[in-house]
């Protein structure tokens, strides 16, 4: 077997492809600014000091959820790609420019005024792994063209 053939155990008992496991990771990633609204949420009295810990201007959260949706829509549309092949193979680079986004969108908030800290650096570091993974990762890319044919 070569080491560009896909392993056998990578298959599901229909014959497609599973997801990877740090396709998940990414997706949760991607959608942070959504886990930060739904634990807030979930926190009762403390939310609204939770997202200012994370987002002191309240716009930024806001336009923090756009980037989001494609993970959030990926994860709902996991369990159908099959059912739709068309979208599914889209979300691929939808969900690839929705991360190049995430990445640009850390650094302009650095250039606009905003402090760099510790945990900001770290998620740019997260965002450059996991946008190097999108574009790497072969498995990860036959997920989104063979699974829908």
């Amino acid at each position: 077997m070569k080491s560009t053939d896909i392993h056998p155990a990578d298959y599901d008992s229909h014959g497609r492809l599973k997801l990877p496991f740090l396709f998940w990771c990414v997706l949760l990633l991607q959608a942070r600014t959504w886990v930060l609204f739904v634990i807030a949420g979930a926190s009762r009295g403390q939310g609204d000091a939770l997202l200012t810990l994370f987002y002191p201007d309240h716009d930024a959260f806001w336009l923090g959820l756009l980037p989001g949706m494609p993970a959030a829509l990926a994860f709902l549309l996991s369990g159908r790609r099959a059912r739709f092949p068309q979208l599914w193979r889209a979300m691929y680079v939808l969900l690839l420019l929705a991360q190049l986004l995430l990445l640009v969108w850390q650094f302009w908030r650095w250039f606009s005024g905003e402090a760099v800290s510790g945990t900001a650096l770290g998620l740019v570091i997260a965002d450059s792994v996991a946008l190097w993974w999108w574009l790497t990762n072969r498995r990860l890319r036959a997920c989104f063209t063979t699974d829908a044919d």
